[in-house]
């Protein structure tokens, strides 16, 4: 079996001052160190997805092609008004055939002390829905405006305990892939 995984970082917003763009940009060129590991970041400026009035079947060819060669996904999100940006909801509901049966971990960030915990919580019933597999640990980014300074770059100081968490996750969710990989590729394999 191929152990090669695809994973697609997808950032959560396109909110001008963003700052969970540094966190996205911080989880992708980390998984790129990661053996047997291709990391495809997707900002959901660079997609044209279709109002709510468009045909919610039609996609961005750009996302519709990265939503089918990756094996998992890691959402990087803000968490606005305790739920998920408009964005995001968009992204995810533009392809849900090509999440069946594929893992997710989810990074939340916010200005305040909880990190986008909430944001988190409420993309639960959303994956599940999507027939995602959410895998833990979740990570989570509070003050993420002391953790990174004004070019994106974390500070030194945050390195260490991010460096393990995010290992952490990375860990789970590449065997997780593998897993449910070979799982997709058996003949028996049913997509309900």
């Amino acid at each position: 079996m191929d152990d090669r995984v695809v994973i697609a970082v997808l950032e959560g917003t396109v909110r001008e001052g963003r700052k969970s763009l540094a966190v996205a940009q911080w989880v992708a060129e980390f998984g790129r160190k990661q053996p047997n590991v291709e990391i495809i970041l997707v900002d959901p400026k660079d997609l044209n997805l279709p109002g709510d009035g468009d045909n919610p079947n039609t996609g961005d060819p750009h996302y519709i092609e990265v939503t089918r060669r990756a094996d998992a996904f890691v959402i990087v999100t803000p968490e606005y008004n305790h739920s998920v940006p408009s964005s995001l909801k968009r992204m995810l509901d533009s392809e849900g055939a090509d999440y069946r049966h594929k893992p997710v971990a989810l990074v939340g960030v916010s200005n305040g002390s909880w990190g986008g915990v909430r944001v988190c919580e409420a993309l639960l019933p959303i994956c599940h829905t999507l027939w995602m597999v959410n895998i833990k640990p979740e990570l989570y980014f509070p003050r993420v405006q002391d953790i990174f300074d004004e070019s994106g770059t974390m500070k030194p100081e945050f390195e260490p305990r991010y460096i393990k968490n995010t290992q952490a996750q990375y860990d789970e969710l590449i065997w997780m892939a593998r897993l449910l990989k070979a799982g997709r590729q058996q003949p028996e394999a049913k997509q309900a």
